[in-house]
């Protein structure tokens, strides 16, 4: 038999339970919705602000930018206009290089003229004799130069051929010139370079890192072109072309005479190298034991007048 009995209707209290837990849930829904709502505003907010940044940044930069190009412009404009006023007083006829006595040369030269031959002949030839002790090593290794290039000897070692005229001033200069004083220019700064090289690469044999290279050359052009070119003949990298390094370049004579001092004083040798287009070598510089100053011809000087 079926039991037709009716279910029995909730009872009051269970159905207020009910609703209860229904409202319950329906506000921690609207809680949980309204706190990812004011979550999203927060961060739709920075992203705002953040934009906002990004763009003023790059405006306030782009405007930085502007003005540092303006104002390199304007020194440019200003470099050359300086630069055809001077081409305009300029004399048409390139003065040769000057290089002026020392007082020490002077007083060697009244010396010399007031004492007999003899002792002025041996003062001579102690100012000549600086490295007259060392003439077979640097004779040998002007002569071995002059063979087949070393493309892969040692760093500070001569990588290139040196030409027939380029040992015969460096042998001059070493043993007649006591390492002091100016010699004509071979015709380029390249191998002007190269020369520098093989007599950079005697002095290491001779005073291994007790002395540094220094060369003044008044215009980052010519002083680039000095770099790739000592780099080129002794094998060397940048980091060997810097104030603490092997070889120092210098745009002004008085920091170049600056650093000779420190030299000095450290009881380090400088070896100062002067390029063919400084009009004069400067006083100072002609008190150091070591330089080599070289005299460009008329027509060099008037090339690098119209590279300017």
């Amino acid at each position: 038999m079926t039991d037709h009995t009716p279910n029995p209707s909730p009872s009051p209290a269970a159905a207020a339970d009910q609703a209860s837990w229904q409202s319950l849930a329906l506000r921690e829904l609207q809680q949980q919705r309204q706190a990812l709502e004011a979550e999203i505003s927060e961060l739709s907010s920075r992203r705002d602000q953040l934009q906002k940044e990004i763009n003023s940044s790059f405006a306030g930069q782009s405007d930085s930018i502007a003005r540092r190009v303006k104002g390199f412009q304007d020194y440019l404009v200003g470099a050359l206009q300086e630069l055809a006023v001077s081409a305009e007083q300029m004399e048409l006829v390139v003065q040769p290089l000057v290089v002026q006595p020392s007082p020490l040369d002077q007083e060697a030269a009244t010396k010399a003229a007031t004492e007999p031959a003899p002792v002025a002949a041996a003062g001579a030839a102690a100012a000549a004799g600086l490295f007259s002790a060392d003439e077979a090593l640097i004779r040998e290794q002007l002569q071995s130069f002059q063979g087949q290039p070393d493309f892969y000897a040692d760093p500070w070692k001569l990588r290139r051929s040196l030409e027939a005229s380029g040992a015969a001033l460096l042998d001059d200069w070493f043993l007649s010139q006591g390492g002091r004083g100016a010699q004509p220019s071979s015709g380029s700064r390249n191998r002007n370079a190269l020369i520098t090289a093989a007599a950079v690469s005697i002095l290491g044999d001779l005073y291994g890192e007790r002395f540094q290279t220094l060369v003044l050359a008044s215009s980052p052009e010519r002083l680039g072109e000095w770099r790739r070119g000592l780099q080129d003949c002794l094998g060397l990298s940048r980091e060997d072309f810097g104030p603490n390094s092997g070889i120092v370049l210098f745009e002004r004579p008085d920091a170049l005479i600056e650093r000779a001092d420190r030299l000095e004083e450290r009881g380090e040798l400088p070896f100062i190298v002067v390029d063919a287009a400084e009009p004069a070598v400067e006083i100072p510089i002609l008190q150091f034991p070591v330089w080599l100053a070289f005299a460009g011809n008329p027509t060099e000087l008037a090339l690098e007048d119209d590279l300017l």
